[in-house]
């Protein structure tokens, strides 16, 4: 009598905890208010800056700045969902080339443990805001925008424990064949 190792099958892994499906949605509402402020800033509020301070992102550039960088930080928290949702474990058919493809387990928890560790280091400093000098702010202003960055600091650690997640939920598990 022999035994083997056979791979379970990648495609499918079993649905992801409740906690996880919240915590993903939560990278998204962590992201919106700052993003929200940016983009009152490039519709020409000065959102807490003083008219000096406001002036540098009164430029075209600076405004398209802003507004690329509020889209790309909602559509790369979206990402998170997918370690949730089943176009996460396969591409979904309307995506031209990969289409109905199962995605490879480490395709996505590589990036998204990265990204989870890039995030939590970009954005670990932001508890000290109110330590800082703003003379470029009113003081209500650099209050508000405090506030409304705070939620950043989760957003990395919530994308990892999602990812944890994810690879737990989706890693190859071996099952015992006998054979005679």
């Amino acid at each position: 009598m022999s035994t083997q190792t056979v791979p379970a099958s990648s495609t499918s892994s079993a649905p992801a905890p409740r906690w996880a499906v919240w915590a993903a949605h939560a990278t998204t509402w962590a992201v919106l208010p700052s993003g929200l402020w940016r983009i009152a800033l490039v519709l020409g509020h000065p959102a807490g800056y003083t008219d000096e301070g406001f002036a540098d992102f009164r430029s075209p550039g600076a405004k398209v700045w802003m507004l690329a960088l509020s889209v790309v930080c909602e559509c790369v928290a979206f990402l998170t969902i997918g370690l949730v949702r089943p176009w996460g474990e396969v591409v979904p058919r309307w995506i031209p080339w990969l289409g109905g493809r199962a995605v490879r387990p480490m395709a996505a928890v590589v990036p998204a443990a990265l990204g989870a560790v890039a995030l939590t280091v970009l954005w670990a400093d932001v508890p000290r805001w109110w330590t800082y000098s703003h003379h470029d702010m009113t003081d209500t202003g650099s209050l508000v925008v405090g506030i409304l960055y705070q939620p950043l600091v989760l957003w990395g650690p919530l994308t990892g424990a999602v990812t944890v997640s994810y690879h737990r939920r989706r890693r190859p598990r071996g099952r015992c064949v006998r054979s005679a």
